[in-house]
């Protein structure tokens, strides 16, 4: 008995590593058919004329979805209609020219993969081009593309919530991620625009650009002969200049972040002969100069606005290209910086209006405790900062001989210290708490 159970319970483990075995050789199998049947097949492209043809049948102020799939060749939207790509439609210029054209008003573009673009900077090939007014053009990816969406002489158009990059080129050769020319009262707003060459609006007013986010390309925003525009709670960062006015007035500039401007000569915000310009209430850090103003205002009797910015951690904070005026510095927190103002080819800051702000510096007392500092901040300039009078030496702005040498200079000065700028109301970093 003892016999014949033994041997049940054998050819029971046999049977299960037999079962065991099969299963194990069925999987093989199937893995190795999968492999000899190779990838799955993908559908293949198609011609962009089917879109095309799909635009041309529709009615003014239709709705046309692309079926789902990779097309190649170029669109051209003439209509107020809208196309829709639902996420799943690759359209591909194969190279060559613009992917998709708006030569239209009031029509809406969203939902699409637009890629490979020519490299044609005469033409400006572009993932998007706009040539109308009222248009949407939202949702969509936008890559390979020399210029990402470009605008000309277009008024009241949004562009939101697109991708954008540009070719793998050198930082020059690359075409801008979003530009405006000659166009109007437009909204750019959410877009991610990344290792393009420059975010630019050149003789456009009255745009608004909020919650962009602009890295890796030579000015994250570039604007020029520009006016009124509102630029707000964007991102810059990673470029080799953040923002840069050059011949504009009027502009407001607020709530920004905008940080690590590459570069020994990187800067933050760059004004060049900008008139009447609101500068309020960004974070301009990291960069190698903080704001940077040349010749302006430019504008007689206009005055920029400089107010309730944190400037931290700057090579320099504020710095001027020769002895300007015009300029209100308000309520702005400096903390950080290595050097807080300096004044290049000589002259000082004075002309300027500083008042209120805070001071990491600053070295005198608040015994009222009302946030003011007793006696007035003053920003002097020592004969040992010769990299402010030389241009050449600031190659060795922050070596060991010259921080010595300004370290010496103001322990016991070689000459009557400048006064650079006095602040009349320094405000204290953080108020003191009066005791009950």
């Amino acid at each position: 008995m003892l016999t014949n159970a033994f041997q049940a319970a054998r050819s029971s483990s046999w049977r299960r590593r037999a079962f065991v075995a099969g299963a194990a050789l069925s999987v093989t199998l199937a893995v190795m058919g999968m492999a000899a049947a190779g990838p799955t097949p993908q559908p293949a492209a198609q011609k962009a004329d089917i879109i095309q043809a799909l635009i041309d049948a529709a009615p003014q102020g239709g709705n046309v979805v692309v079926p789902p799939g990779h097309y190649v060749g170029h669109v051209l939207v003439d209509k107020a209609i809208t196309l829709d790509g639902g996420g799943q439609v690759t359209i591909d210029a194969g190279g060559t020219g613009t992917v998709l054209v708006i030569r239209a008003n009031n029509a809406t573009v969203k939902g699409f993969h637009l890629t490979g673009t020519g490299s044609d900077h005469n033409s400006e090939d572009s993932g998007v081009q706009i040539r109308g007014n009222n248009n949407v053009v939202k949702d969509n990816r936008i890559d390979d593309a020399l210029f990402g969406i470009d605008l000309q002489q277009s008024y009241f158009n949004i562009v939101r919530r697109n991708h954008i990059t540009s070719k793998p080129l050198e930082l020059g050769l690359r075409g801008d991620s979003i530009r405006l020319w000659y166009s109007d009262d437009n909204s750019i707003e959410e877009n991610v625009v990344k290792d393009s060459r420059d975010f630019v609006l050149w003789y456009s007013k009255r745009n608004h650009v909020r919650g962009n986010h602009a890295s890796g390309g030579r000015y994250g925003m570039h604007f020029m002969f520009a006016a009124d525009n509102l630029v707000e709670n964007n991102v810059f960062t990673n470029n080799s200049v953040g923002i840069s006015a050059m011949y504009d007035s009027g502009d407001t500039i607020r709530g920004n972040v905008i940080s690590h401007a590459v570069g020994a000569t990187g800067t933050c915000i760059s004004m060049k002969e900008a008139s009447a310009i609101t500068i309020e209430n960004n974070e301009i850090i990291y960069c190698a100069n903080g704001i940077f103003l040349d010749v302006s205002p430019f504008q007689p009797d206009t005055t920029n606005i400089i107010t309730g910015n944190r400037i931290a951690f700057n090579d320099i904070a504020i710095s001027f290209l020769n002895d300007w005026h015009g300029n209100e510095f308000r309520s702005n927190t400096l903390t950080s910086n290595m050097t807080e103002v300096a004044v290049f080819g000589g002259g000082s800051a004075k002309k300027n209006l500083w008042d209120g702000n805070a001071w990491d510096s600053y070295e005198g007392f608040d015994r009222d405790g009302d946030g003011v500092g007793d006696t007035p901040h003053r920003v002097l300039n020592y004969a040992g900062r010769v990299w402010m009078d030389v241009p050449n030496t600031r190659f060795f702005k922050g070596a060991p001989v010259l921080e010595v040498l300004d370290f010496l200079d103001r322990l016991a000065p070689f000459s009557e210290p400048e006064l650079m700028l006095e602040d009349e109301h320094p405000r204290l970093a953080q108020k003191m708490e009066k005791k009950p």
